[in-house]
């Protein structure tokens, strides 16, 4: 086994005794710096270079702190004044999950970056931390590298906000494959049903 597949085994256990050390005092750590922070390097490396990660210029590591928990309604004392189907307060969920968040975090600071891809790295009581790989579209060395440089087409912008990263396409229910995913037809489950429940009668057919 590589060195890379032992991080990947240690990473795995995250209840052992080394982990469970390694990210309380990781966990301080961040709680200390501010809620997006430049990393000088990837925290996994493993997972940051499965992920698309390269160690050369025109890639870069933030890391973002997101609030953990759900999304509670902001009425004045817990009163709708409308029907008991929106009376719900407290155990209302965002749609998105908490890493999707993180990228668009990173996003809207970093504008002049494109985001790859992220991976978890810490989680408290109060935060989840997210490490977030950003590339630099304008960089000579991305735009001259076949691999990477279909980021820098515009159609490309601000990707994470459209739900186009791999977290993204998770909480759009896209990330599935085999006989799970024919529902998803033309990436749209909703598009998908509406097709499948609606007689067209076309003037010509």
């Amino acid at each position: 086994m590589g060195a890379y597949k032992y991080l990947e085994e240690l990473w795995r256990k995250k209840q052992s005794d080394v982990l469970r050390f390694l990210l309380r005092v990781r966990a301080w750590e961040y709680r200390q710096l501010p809620k997006v922070w430049r990393c000088t390097k990837p925290t996994r490396t493993d997972k940051a270079h499965r992920l698309g990660y390269k160690a050369k210029e025109g890639y870069c590591i933030y890391r973002v702190a997101v609030r953990r928990g759900g999304r509670k309604r902001p009425n004045h004392k817990g009163i709708v004044f409308g029907k008991p189907k929106h009376q719900g307060i407290n155990q209302v969920k965002f749609k998105k999950n908490l890493q999707s968040v993180a990228e668009g975090r990173i996003g809207d600071r970093a504008g002049n970056l494109r985001v790859l891809n992220s991976y978890w790295v810490n989680s408290d009581a109060t935060y989840k931390y997210f490490e977030v790989i950003l590339v630099d579209p304008s960089h000579p060395v991305i735009r001259n590298d076949p691999k990477i440089n279909w980021i820098v087409a515009p159609v490309h912008k601000r990707r994470e906000t459209r739900g186009l990263t791999s977290a993204g396409r998770k909480y759009r229910g896209l990330r599935k494959s085999g006989h799970r995913a024919h529902q998803l037809i033309g990436s749209s489950a909703r598009g998908s049903w509406l097709r499948r429940n609606n007689t067209s009668l076309r003037r010509y057919r």
